[in-house]
């Protein structure tokens, strides 16, 4: 017994990094990153974050924004980031990076404004005629 147990000892010494080297050979990381878009208005920009107001929930939605983030408009011509503000409405692509997301691309879409035509004011005249009979 007292023989075998150093031979035991000196095989697992031996063919543990046998695995460990084969496990790594076998080792491929796959990683991958979709895309999501949503749409919504600003509510809060920050100096790292946003806060959207999304046309599709209620909760407030929180992205992330970095230094590659890019901002432009509905052509797809690049927007300043000092024109970005509160009360805009924006449609964020982003990446889920553990449990924050991460705008890619911010797209300001223009402000519309709805005008309601008022009806001309109508002008009325009467005119009433009472006839007297006299006899």
């Amino acid at each position: 017994m007292k023989k075998v147990m150093p031979f035991v000892f000196t095989l697992a010494v031996l063919v543990m990094p046998c695995a460990v080297f084969a496990e790594q050979g076998q080792m491929t990381v796959h990683s991958s990153s979709t895309t999501t878009e949503s749409a919504g208005t600003i509510s809060e920009f920050g100096p790292d974050t946003m806060v959207i107001r999304s046309e599709t929930s209620s909760a407030p939605m929180h992205y992330s924004y970095t230094k590659s983030t890019t901002y432009v408009d509905d052509t797809g011509a690049p927007v300043s980031i000092e024109t970005v503000k509160s009360g805009l409405p924006v449609t964020v692509y982003y990446t889920l990076e553990g449990d924050r997301m991460i705008a890619n691309k911010v797209v300001v879409r223009k402000t519309t404004t709805r005008t309601i035509e008022q009806p001309a004011a109508e002008e009325r005249t009467e005119t009433r005629t009472r006839t007297i009979e006299t006899k």
